[in-house]
C-alpha cells in the first residue's frame, strides 16, 4: 500500500452552474451552440484547479446545475424532464430543478396605470413568472458543502452579483471561489472571487459536434 502521508494533497473542486445564465450567455456568443454536458464538469474543474495551483493535483467532486421551469408551459415541462431524466443521470452531475412562480402583481396599463390582470382577447392571466429559489439553493449548497469539507475550490458560473456575499464569506474561511466568466459579464462578482476563468475561451472544448453520417 502506498504511503498516504507522503502523497500530495488533492484540491477538491466542485462546479456550480446557473443553467440559464450559463447557456444563454454562451449562445449569445455563438448562436445555436450545442453543449457536450459530459465534458463540462471535468473540463471546468481541471481549469479552475489550474487557476489556483499549477503544482497540486485535483479531484473533480461534482457539477451542480440549477435550472428553473414554468409548470404551465409545455416546452418548460420537456426541459424539466430533460434535466431530471437525462442531465441528472450523468456521472458526477447533480441537478436542482426549481419551479418558477407567478408574480404577485400583474402588469399595469401604460396609459391609465390600472392593473392588467387578464388578457382581453383570451382571458389568460397576464402575470409573468419569476425565478425564485435558484440563487438560494446555490448559496445553500455552496455553504453546506464547504462546512462539510466537500471542496477546496468552487467554480461559480453565473454573472449574478447576488453571489458576492457568499464568495466573500467562503474566502474568509480559506476556500477559493473562481468566477466562471462569459464575455466579461459579472465584473462586480469577479472582483470578490479568487480569480476568473474565461468560459467563453473554453467553448470549443465543450461543444457537441454533429455525428458524421455513416
Amino acid at each position: 500500500m502506498a504511503d498516504q502521508t507522503s502523497a500530495s494533497p488533492l484540491l477538491k473542486v466542485r462546479v456550480f452552474i446557473d443553467y440559464w445564465n450559463f447557456t444563454l450567455a454562451c449562445k449569445s456568443l455563438q448562436a445555436g451552440f450545442r453543449f457536450d454536458w459530459s465534458s463540462i464538469g471535468p473540463l471546468f474543474a481541471a481549469e479552475a484547479a489550474g487557476k489556483v495551483s499549477q503544482s497540486l493535483p485535483h479531484s473533480y467532486e461534482a457539477m451542480h446545475v440549477y435550472g428553473s421551469y414554468s409548470p404551465h408551459k409545455g416546452e418548460d415541462m420537456k426541459f424539466r424532464h430533460w434535466l431530471t431524466n437525462f442531465l441528472d443521470k450523468q456521472p458526477g452531475v447533480l441537478v436542482n430543478a426549481v419551479e418558477r412562480k407567478l408574480k404577485k402583481s400583474p402588469p399595469k396599463c401604460p396609459s391609465c396605470h390600472v392593473d392588467a390582470t387578464h388578457c382581453a382577447a383570451c382571458g389568460a392571466d397576464m402575470r409573468g413568472t419569476e425565478e425564485k429559489g435558484v440563487d438560494t439553493r446555490i448559496v445553500t449548497d455552496m455553504m453546506g458543502l464547504a462546512w462539510s469539507g466537500g471542496y477546496d475550490v468552487a467554480l461559480l458560473v453565473s454573472a449574478d452579483r447576488d453571489f458576492i456575499p457568499v464568495a466573500q464569506e467562503l474566502q474568509k474561511r480559506g476556500l477559493k471561489v473562481v468566477h466562471g466568466q462569459i464575455d466579461g459579464a459579472g465584473q462586480d462578482l469577479a472582483k470578490h472571487c479568487w480569480t476568473v476563468l474565461d468560459i467563453g475561451a473554453l467553448m470549443p472544448r465543450f461543444e457537441r459536434r454533429a455525428t458524421p453520417a455513416t
